[in-house]
Order: structure tokens, then sequence, then C-alpha cells
């Protein structure tokens, strides 16, 4: 078993290697907009799981999972035997492709919080002019009852004052 500070550091290698021979070597059109965005390296250091993600030909375009799963599958050979050449290992690892959804995570987020300032901008409308539906200040005493209950706290300060020794 190795340290899992190896396994870190080679999992980053192997992603940077993936990453350059899929922009510089591979000629697949459809690997175009491909990013590899994490790495994965089992303790082993058998098997790596790399995420990616597809950006689409603009804002406006849907990315080609379906594309790009097909690209990656097909040229799984090759860069698993580019890996193999550059970190050194005895044993390569193979190369798992799994679709990264934290675009697709990021963007819902999004949505729901315009949703809750949608709603707290709604309630903020509702509360402007609103008044309280009881005594605005329920704490308030009468004035009469703040008179009695002064009279009784300055009626217990001096007998406190009386009583203690000096």
């Amino acid at each position: 078993m190795t340290d899992n500070a190896r396994a870190r550091r080679l999992a980053k290698r192997i992603g940077r290697i993936v990453a350059a021979a899929i922009e510089h070597e591979i000629k697949d059109p459809r690997l175009g907009n491909v990013t590899i965005t994490d790495t994965k390296l089992t303790g082993d250091l058998r098997d790596a799981t790399l995420y990616y993600t597809v950006l689409g030909e603009n804002l406006d375009a849907d990315p080609d999972f379906a594309g790009a799963e097909a690209a990656l599958e097909s040229a799984r050979g090759v860069l698993r035997s580019k890996v193999g050449e550059q970190i050194g290992v005895r044993f390569t690892p193979t190369l798992t492709f799994v679709a990264d959804s934290i675009p697709a995570d990021a963007r819902r987020i999004d949505e729901l919080l315009a949703q809750a300032k949608e709603a707290d901008a709604e309630v903020a409308r509702r509360a402007t002019g609103a008044e309280p539906a009881g005594d605005p200040d329920p704490y308030r005493l009468d004035p009469a009852e703040d008179e009695t209950a002064e009279d009784e706290t300055a009626e217990v300060d001096a007998t406190d004052e009386a009583e203690e020794p000096r």
C-alpha cells in the first residue's frame, strides 16, 4: 500500500498528462471542448477516475456529452499508454472517465438562489406599510405601573443600605 499523499500527487500528474494529451495529441474533434476537472486514484494505484466536463460551442449551445464520452472511450488506450510512459510506476492504472456533475449542480444552486431572492423581495414588498398585529411595544408598562415599580425598588435599596454593616 502507498500513502495517500503519493496517490494524490500521482492523481494530479495523471490529470495533467491526460489533459495535455487530449489538447495536443488526440485529434478527435469531439474532444475539443472537454476539460478534465478532477482525478482520483485508488490507494493501490491501480485505478484512476478522471472527471470531465464538456463545454458547448457557445453559451446557447448544449454540450455534446454523448460524443465526448464516445471519443474518450475510443482514446482510452492511447491515453493510458501516455500515462504509463510519463508516470514511471510499475503498473499503469486503468482509466475511467466520469462526466462531472458540478456545472449542472452549480446551475441548479443558482436557480434556487434566484428563487429565494424573489421570495425575499416579495416578503419585503408585503412588509412595507404593514403594521404590527398587536401593540408596537408589548413589553412597555403603563406609566402608573412604572412609578409604583420605581417606588418599590427604591424602598428595597433603602432597606439594603440600612442593613449593611459598616
